[in-house]
């Protein structure tokens, strides 16, 4: 009898041949709406609720700047609330949904073109290895946001979160191995495994998956987008910890920008500073300034109100030249251990169903 694991690839390998190729989009391909999850009481953001909402407002600004729209999960009983809190002119879709959490970047669908368009796919997401319940962020895809999109979502029943992944327009996708291989996610799944997968499902033409570099308080068991992030034009942005060498970070970090030479040696390498942030109980905060949002010709950044702030953005001002850079204080986003890039998820022009475009450019709106 085939393993569960047999059992998956064969389920894949049937899906590609009646499916043709298609390849996950990178960050910076033009967007249509990015997606995010309301902050509700009933999370673990009611000490900071009023803050946290506060900041989503000016990220919805932000995005709406750069001609994007927001799909918008939402409790029904907070739809009222926040219709109040943003001006009706303002491009957003609001989505009935009681989501566990909103860290988007690891539930919500990814995108890959494909010979048919752009096509809506997905992992599961089991709260990194069965931390956290996440039972409903799981069903979102399937119950929610699969019905505005033109092509059907495909699904793979196993474990992965997009912020474990980053991909550049050559299909080269990178993660790490600490986060991979958590035996919570798929069991013994190896690298090679895992390399394989990616090539099928998302169309990766390399995979370089790196062994160095975690930050302390990371739930997520070092996601790559806490540590490297591709540019359009062949760089790498690392959080590294050259400004502080006597930290826990500096040597972990420190490997990790040389192997990143090492995988990636033709690209130019941006090394942002690490801020240091406590919990108001003295636990250290993951906070990184490598948790941005590509959005059109925008980088939106995270901020903490440290003192490495403005090194950050004048780094990723050098290597996004031609991207503006916009600024957004993250500091109550980083006490319950994500950032910006973490709560949201970007939707690819083309993904959309034409209607849904046609509603959310008339303003604030309930779909349906």
């Amino acid at each position: 009898m085939p393993n569960d694991y047999n059992r998956r690839q064969l389920q894949l390998v049937l899906e590609m041949m009646m499916t043709t190729s298609r390849r996950l989009l990178p960050e910076w391909a033009p967007q249509e709406a990015v997606i995010l999850a309301w902050p509700h009481a009933d999370t673990d953001w009611a000490p900071w609720l009023e803050q946290a909402r506060s900041l989503y407002i000016e990220l919805i600004h932000a995005i709406n700047q750069a001609d994007c729209g927001v799909l918008l999960l939402i409790r029904e009983g907070d739809m009222a609330d926040f219709q109040r809190r943003v001006n009706s002119t303002d491009k957003v879709l609001l989505l009935k949904a009681n989501p566990n959490d909103t860290w988007l970047r690891d539930y919500g669908f990814l995108t890959c073109q494909s010979e048919q368009g752009m096509q809506p796919v997905e992992y599961q997401f089991n709260g990194w290895g069965n931390k956290f319940d996440a039972s409903r962020d799981n069903r979102a895809n399937r119950e929610i946001l699969a019905q505005l999109c033109k092509l059907p979502l495909i699904s793979t029943d196993i474990v992965a979160e997009g912020g474990a992944l980053e991909i550049d327009a050559d299909g080269h996708l990178l993660s790490t191995s600490l986060c991979l291989l958590n035996p919570e996610r798929n069991g013994q799944m190896s690298l090679d495994d895992y390399r394989a997968q990616f090539k099928q499902y998302l169309g990766a033409s390399q995979v370089s998956i790196f062994e160095n570099g975690h930050l302390e308080g990371d739930d997520t068991d070092g996601h790559i987008d806490t540590l490297v992030r591709f540019t359009p034009d062949q760089g790498l942005v690392i959080q590294s910890c050259y400004n502080r060498p006597d930290d826990g970070h500096f040597a972990g970090l420190q490997a990790l920008v040389e192997e990143c030479r090492q995988a990636l040696p033709q690209h130019q390498i941006f090394e942002l500073p690490l801020p240091v942030i406590f919990s108001d109980e003295g636990d250290r905060l993951p906070a990184s300034y490598a948790n941005y949002l590509i959005n059109n010709q925008q980088v939106l950044c995270p901020i903490y109100g440290q003192p490495e702030d403005q090194l950050a953005l004048d780094l990723l001002a050098k290597a996004y030249p031609a991207h503006k850079i916009v600024a957004l204080d993250c500091a109550v986003l980083v006490q319950q251990y994500g950032s910006l890039h973490c709560i949201s998820m970007q939707v690819p022009q083309g993904t959309l169903k034409d209607e849904v475009i046609a509603q959310l450019r008339k303003g604030v709106s309930v779909y349906g």
